[in-house]
């Protein structure tokens, strides 16, 4: 039987611990817990528009959102648009790390501009997006006007949140494939040679060895990049469309925007903000609780 040891740690090596973690709790707390806190004090109480006085109306705030048609839209809109950035970033991404993965000439040339975008800001990427799709006279605009399809995305809700969709994804792709590549590249060639030479095609392989390889890195990715999509896409949406046409392209954090700093109702942005943090951390668990079930370390 093995003897077990009574580790007495030292008081001055406990307190260099504390100095070197009191940093970080520090900005937690600050930026974190201290923002959080005050958003779910400020969403029970109805405030004026300059903040001088305000009034305790309880879960008010939460039920107005959830009879509001608008919120109700909203979380259509956040839905759809945060499904298809997860899907299209990371599946362009898987693709574009396997190429790069291959022994080809010039692939390094190809990682480099590859990882490009991942230094874009996100009111830049929305606005280069913004410049290929204008429709007074965008390159992609007219390439499209060459084959019939009229484009004009100030008019046209599906085609603004297709727009803000393809923006976003370009943003993340860079992110994501940077990851997946390192993913690729930490999977013993020996594995994928051996099955090769037992007839094993390339999608067998794919199926059967590397993907399960690499479902660590797509689950992290896959946290990640919900992440990303109901938060970090903000600048996006604002430089491309605003929200519009006719909120087609209001998101969750737009809308927290929107009605906080331009609608002045801040008792309802709080009750939204939230709302969002609560979906996230759900969203998360989830994920962590089933999906992470199918995840091979």
């Amino acid at each position: 039987m093995q003897e077990k040891r009574v580790v007495f740690v030292k008081p001055r090596t406990f307190w260099l611990a504390v100095a070197f973690v009191l940093p970080q709790l520090l900005v937690t707390a600050i930026f974190f817990f201290y923002p959080a806190g005050q958003a779910i004090l400020g969403s029970f109480f109805m405030e004026d528009a300059f903040g001088t006085s305000r009034m305790f109306v309880g879960l008010s705030n939460y039920e107005t959102l959830f009879t509001s048609g608008d919120y109700l839209h909203t979380l259509k809109v956040t839905g759809v648009f945060s499904v298809a950035v997860v899907l299209v970033s990371m599946g362009f991404a898987l693709l574009m790390a396997i190429v790069a993965d291959q022994a080809l000439s010039g692939a390094r040339v190809y990682k480099s501009i590859a990882v490009i975008p991942y230094a874009v800001a996100p009111p830049l990427a929305g606005v280069l997006w913004l410049f290929l799709f204008n429709p007074s006279g965008g390159a992609m605009t007219q390439l499209m006007a060459s084959f019939g399809i009229t484009w004009n995305y100030r008019l046209d809700g599906d085609q603004a949140l297709l727009l803000v969709i393809i923006a976003a994804s370009w943003k993340q792709i860079s992110y994501n494939f940077l990851f997946f590549l390192a993913g690729l590249q930490a999977i013993p060639k020996s594995l994928v040679e051996a099955a090769a030479i037992d007839g094993a095609g390339f999608w067998r392989r794919f199926a059967t060895i590397v993907f399960p390889l690499l479902s660590p890195t797509t689950f992290f990715l896959l946290v990640v990049n919900t992440i990303y999509s109901l938060f970090e896409t903000f600048g996006i949406v604002h430089a491309v469309t605003s929200g519009g046409p006719a909120k087609a392209t209001e998101t969750l954090i737009y809308k927290v925007y929107s009605d906080g700093f331009i609608g002045l109702d801040f008792g309802g942005s709080s009750a939204q903000s939230v709302i969002l943090m609560l979906m996230v951390v759900a969203l998360t668990f989830l994920q962590f609780r089933f999906i992470e079930k199918k995840v091979e370390y």
